[in-house]
């Protein structure tokens, strides 16, 4: 578990209801059921007529991957590849064989066994392309469903507000509980507005920054392997791979990031 979106999640929320209580807020004046039900209830449905269910069965994939650990092992990756060159320039691509067929990334492996395998190199980079294109796509259209999940929740919350109002009005009887009448029908909107801008809209953003790291991941593993099909010697793939290392990883001498070799 992602502990950071925890932490932003519990911290908003906690500033949202702290506020309201400092202002003189009471928690029954927080609690609607029934603006809780037209918003979430009237974005839900939104959610389920805009996405086929095909997509929607994504959504339990798209909250795993936006609150699981995502550990950076762009270091330890780059370092495998530069003792792959090694190996290559020692007894050629046939002797990444064993490593390939045992290797743990299903995309470090395809590439692997297709340089093994003799594939042209243009070839070899079409395929892992349209790898990179798959998983942009996929988690583009998990970001997607949040992101329509927050568009539709603020025009629920208006559109609960406007039926309270419309109660309100419709029922001017006793003129002392107009006040509280009309502060609850507005409670719609917050629900609405801060479920979008709370939880909704930064979800799709956290899908969007790991989809960002993750293919930048697969970019430089595209590099380190074509240069081992190209027997490039294990610092110039050093060298190439140096700019996909975070900068905490420091330097050496030379201006490359250690753990390379």
């Amino acid at each position: 578990m992602d502990i950071t979106s925890i932490i932003g999640l519990l911290a908003g929320l906690a500033a949202l209801i702290g506020g309201f209580f400092l202002e003189g807020g009471t928690l029954s004046g927080l609690l609607q059921p029934n603006a809780a039900l037209i918003v979430f209830g009237g974005t839900l449905a939104a959610v389920l007529v805009s996405f086929p269910a095909s997509r929607l069965r994504s959504v339990p994939a798209a909250l795993r991957f936006a609150f699981g650990r995502q550990a950076d092992t762009n270091t330890e990756r780059a370092a495998e590849l530069v003792t792959m060159a090694a190996t290559v320039r020692r007894g050629g691509v046939l002797a990444l064989e064993r490593q390939a067929e045992d290797h743990s990334d299903p995309y470090t492996r395809e590439g692997l066994l297709l340089i093994v395998d003799g594939a042209d190199p243009d070839q070899v980079r079409q395929i892992l392309e349209l790898d990179m294109d798959a998983k942009e796509l996929k988690y583009g259209s998990y970001a997607k469903i949040f992101e329509a999940a927050g568009g539709y929740a603020p025009t629920m919350g208006i559109i609960g507000t406007v039926m309270g109002l419309i109660h309100v009005l419709g029922s001017l009887s006793d003129p002392s509980t107009l006040g509280s009448s009309i502060a609850v029908a507005f409670t719609a909107t917050l629900y609405g507005v801060a479920s979008a801008n709370l939880i909704f809209l930064p979800i799709a953003s956290k899908i969007k920054s790991r989809s960002q790291t993750e293919l930048a991941t697969m970019e430089m593993l595209l590099v380190g392997i074509l240069a081992l099909q190209n027997g490039d010697p294990p610092h110039l793939v050093r060298k190439k791979l140096s700019s996909f290392v975070p900068d905490d990883a420091g330097a050496d001498s030379d201006g490359l990031p250690r753990g390379l070799l």
